[in-house]
């Protein structure tokens, strides 16, 4: 079956609705409250066991992550000894860090077959700009211990079924038409809808960023070509999945799902996490409660 000791990040995109922010810093390294997204991604797969992550990027990007991943923290810690060092330096010393450039943004297939030269065996993909959440802390308690469990899960059920699969989330009526939503049957995928209205939808589950992919991935992309498919190339590969070996469906529900895609969906996702952490809410709340009287 194999061992998964892969994940990759996929952090090529530009950020165009994050503009003029994602200029200066990219989505991917933007702060939910205090900890960044990339540092967050990184813990979850390490959690489901990982030994290398491969980080796609464009050349702009790969300068900024690649510094703030690998520069010294001495100076940092002397300033800040409260917080924990992998706080500061997310990827844990037996873990490899791999940075592969997409100089031209071509969707999530051209990004993954842009890795798997590099890859032995099944492998996880992690969407750069979405989080999954279940443990709403600071800072404070950082790494693969406190991380969201949402890779391991997919793991554990290629580990149990055998099969490839992907994350699934249900949304409510009214955010289905910004969704790939899926058909289910028994666990398994059946069909991918992208971006349906809700009188055609067959479901209300989304994918939500997160997959585990077979060995042969490379291969099986190049079946469909980012040329002739383009953005949709990578739903080409998982309904090739589909009507082979299988594509297994994972809920996810018990995690909230951060999108940094767009400026109020991650402005929600900020107010949503500060107001589910013990050490913020209280205060949130209050000032929340007061502004609301003011605009009144």
């Amino acid at each position: 079956m194999g061992e998964v000791a892969d994940a990759v990040i996929l952090a090529g995109g530009r950020g165009t609705r994050m503009l003029p922010g994602s200029m200066y810093s990219p989505k991917e390294i933007m702060p939910l409250i205090d900890t960044p997204i990339i540092n967050h991604l990184i813990w979850e797969a390490c959690k489901a066991g990982v030994k290398r992550i491969h980080i796609v990027v464009s050349p702009e990007k790969k300068e900024i992550l690649s510094k703030k991943l690998t520069e010294s923290i001495d100076w940092i810690s002397e300033v800040r000894p409260d917080l924990p060092r992998i706080s500061l330096d997310p990827v844990p010393e037996k873990v490899e860090l791999f940075f592969h450039e997409q100089t031209i943004p071509g969707g999530v297939g051209d990004a993954i077959s842009l890795v798997t030269n590099f890859i032995k065996g099944p492998f996880l993909v992690l969407l750069g700009d979405n989080l999954l959440i279940e443990n709403h802390i600071g800072a404070h308690k950082s790494g693969p211990k406190f991380a969201s469990n949402s890779c391991k899960k997919l793991v554990d059920y290629f580990h149990n079924n055998g099969i490839p699969c992907t994350g699934i989330l249900e949304v409510p009526d009214e955010e289905v038409h910004k969704y790939g939503i899926v058909e289910l049957e028994n666990g398994l995928i059946k069909r991918i809808m992208e971006k349906p209205k809700i009188i055609d939808a067959p479901s209300n589950f989304i994918l939500c960023g997160r997959y585990l992919l077979p060995e042969n991935t490379g291969e099986l992309l190049k079946l469909y070509s980012s040329a002739e498919y383009g953005e949709l190339q990578s739903i080409a590969l998982f309904e090739h999945l589909i009507r082979n070996e299988g594509f297994g469906g994972v809920n996810m529900n018990e995690f909230e799902l951060y999108d940094s895609g767009d400026p109020i969906n991650w402005l929600k996702s900020q107010i949503d996490h500060a107001l589910r952490r013990e050490d913020l809410k209280e205060e949130i709340l209050d000032w929340i409660g007061n502004r609301i009287s003011e605009v009144k």
